[in-house]
């Protein structure tokens, strides 16, 4: 009975305390648009590494699937800049450097979603020769996005009739 005197002394008291509590408004500060891939691959990228893969080769498990080109045909000198307007969005592109054109030296861009895919998959930069977007030059898909390492990792690949036969993977680097 002592017991349950106690308790109800102090449940009164409890009651109160976690009222108090209760009545404090959070700020949770004001709305912040998500930050998108464009953000995060804007501005000019620099070769760090350029892989050429043999998909077939790969696909059979035969070796050699891969070469290295970085420092062959003039790769290292490859730097590519993604233009975006004031609101991140994409603009133009431009490859400089005197390496061998595997895909369109300048045109326009855009991702095929601005957010990264939920399902895990690389996105998409599709690339234009006009600025209206419909004379679509190539796609490179993007599978590093910079993060806790400044890497963008880039993918060219090369298929016939629906079959991949080879692939390009850039590691980038900021230029500047």
């Amino acid at each position: 009975m002592k017991a349950l005197r106690s308790l109800c002394a102090f449940l009164p008291l409890l009651v109160f305390f976690v009222s108090l509590v209760a009545c404090n408004d959070t700020d949770d500060g004001s709305y912040v648009a998500p930050i998108t891939t464009y953000e995060k691959i804007k501005g000019s990228w620099a070769l760090k590494s350029l892989k050429q893969v043999d998909e077939i080769a790969k696909a059979n498990l035969q070796s050699p699937s891969e070469m290295t080109l970085t420092d062959l045909f003039g790769f290292s000198t490859f730097t590519i800049t993604l233009n975006v307007d004031a609101g991140n969005l994409p603009t133009t592109y431009a490859v400089d450097g005197s390496a061998p054109a595997l895909f369109a030296s300048n045109g326009y861009w855009e991702l095929d979603f601005p957010y990264p895919n939920t399902n895990a998959t690389p996105a998409l930069i599709h690339l234009y020769a006009d600025a209206a977007k419909t004379q679509r030059t190539g796609d490179l898909h993007v599978t590093a996005v910079p993060s806790a390492t400044q890497t963008l990792e880039l993918r060219l690949t090369r298929s016939t009739k629906g079959v991949p036969f080879v692939s390009y993977v850039y590691s980038l680097s900021p230029a500047n």
